[in-house]
């Protein structure tokens, strides 16, 4: 039952690998163990969570996929913010990601906004 467009999982996509491209580069500097799995598990959620949401059965299994998304999204940018403030990447390489994440949340946010104002339209008796 996909809801999403190819756009939008692409960019999931997308931020996925590139937060696993900067775990990478932590790695290879041999940076806190503990810290790479952090942002490998955000990191990816955020991709997981849009494309479970995509196949959702319900409206508010839709909602919860994308809530998680959006939080997933919230921690990716502290992290990389972390990483970015202590000069382990550089702050010009995690910029995009960042702004990605901000981007992302809006759109996830509309989209859960409107699907719940959805729900609550065709609940309403007439």
């Amino acid at each position: 039952m996909a809801r999403l467009s190819e756009e939008i999982l692409g960019r999931c996509e997308a931020f996925s690998q590139r937060m696993l491209d900067v775990v990478e580069v932590l790695e290879k500097q041999g940076r806190s163990r503990r810290i790479c799995e952090q942002m490998i598990g955000c990191g990816t959620s955020v991709g997981a969570n849009v494309f479970e949401a995509d196949e959702a059965m319900t409206r508010k299994d839709f909602v919860k996929c994308l809530a998680i998304a959006v939080k997933e999204l919230s921690e990716s940018r502290f992290w990389l913010r972390l990483v970015a403030g202590r000069g382990w990447v550089s702050v010009e390489r995690v910029e995009p990601l960042i702004e990605e994440t901000t981007e992302l949340r809006k759109i996830m946010g509309t989209m859960i906004s409107r699907t719940q104002a959805g729900a609550r339209r065709t609940e309403s008796p007439i």
